[in-house]
């Protein structure tokens, strides 16, 4: 059911480095975002694709990950991501990528899940130190980077408490809680 795929559909950061992602289940995710909707069929996104076990720990150097968790550096040896999609916006194309890098993660993401992996977007990188691992043309700009693998922890939706706030957290049993609002909160009447 589709409500479970994306029920299941986590911001996972921490994996399981024994189980690497192939590189041609990244070309099938690329292939979904291929065909999903994309504003005025510019088709303004491509891809580069990371599987290699030297690439991924360069990539992974130039990341952020969690920024509500302030004591968290990251996920620690064993537990990295295995493979990402970082989404470049080519400028010759159009000027602004977030819509289209938004439904091109979401799709990937969805069909990842699909295929028994996991994965998180990120915003937050080291824009130069990633440019500086790919001889980049000067047209093609980094929008977001897709974080992949099989996930090794568990998150949860909790309902949203004003008193607690929107922050996500670990509680002691290393269990990923994301505070959601209700939907009498969200449907406006």
């Amino acid at each position: 059911m589709f409500s479970e795929l994306v029920l299941k559909n986590r911001s996972y950061r921490r994996f399981d480095q024994k189980q690497p992602i192939p590189r041609e289940t990244l070309v099938d995710l690329v292939k979904l975002a291929r065909i999903s909707p994309s504003p005025s069929n510019l088709q303004g996104l491509k891809f580069w694709l990371v599987s290699e076990e030297a690439e991924c720990e360069a990539i992974f150097q130039n990341l952020k990950f969690a920024g509500y968790l302030k004591t968290w550096g990251g996920p620690s040896g064993g537990e990295k991501p295995t493979g990402y999609i970082i989404i470049l916006g080519d400028t010759e194309i159009k000027p602004t990528f977030e819509v289209d890098a938004g439904i091109a993660a979401q799709t990937m993401l969805l069909g990842a899940v699909d295929k028994g992996y996991g994965g998180c977007m990120l915003k937050s990188f080291k824009r130069d130190g990633l440019q500086q691992l790919k001889a980049l043309p000067h047209n093609l700009e980094i929008v977001l980077v897709i974080a992949l693998g099989k996930p090794v922890e568990t998150c949860v939706i909790d309902e949203f408490d004003p008193e607690k706030g929107i922050e996500y957290y670990r509680d002691q049993n290393d269990v990923h809680h994301v505070p959601k609002r209700s939907m009498d909160e969200l449907i406006v009447k």
